[in-house]
């Protein structure tokens, strides 16, 4: 089962990588990769997103005090990890 992140990467091969897409088609390893790299990239984003949040005081206690305002601090953690996250699988 390939995730979003693999989804995306696949996308990224068929456009950026196409001499390493057509490799891993041909070796039968495409769905393999693609699932790792989902893996690699959801691991990435969960200890990036608790990292941030620790750092910048988004609490549970915040949380129950003021939903908005950690909605908002935790979708801008969110977007900020999502970016980093492509930029090191696609490096």
């Amino acid at each position: 089962q390939i995730g979003a992140w693999g989804r995306r990467y696949l996308h990224h091969l068929k456009t950026a990588k196409r001499v390493l897409y057509t490799q891993l088609i041909f070796s039968g390893k495409l769905s393999a990769h693609l699932e790792e790299i989902d893996r690699h990239a959801e691991t990435m984003m969960d200890q990036l997103m608790t990292q941030m949040a620790a750092q910048e005081g988004v609490t549970e206690q915040l949380k129950a005090e003021n939903q908005m305002e950690w909605v908002r601090r935790m979708n801008s953690i969110r977007s900020r990890a999502d970016e980093i996250v492509w930029n090191e699988l696609t490096t």
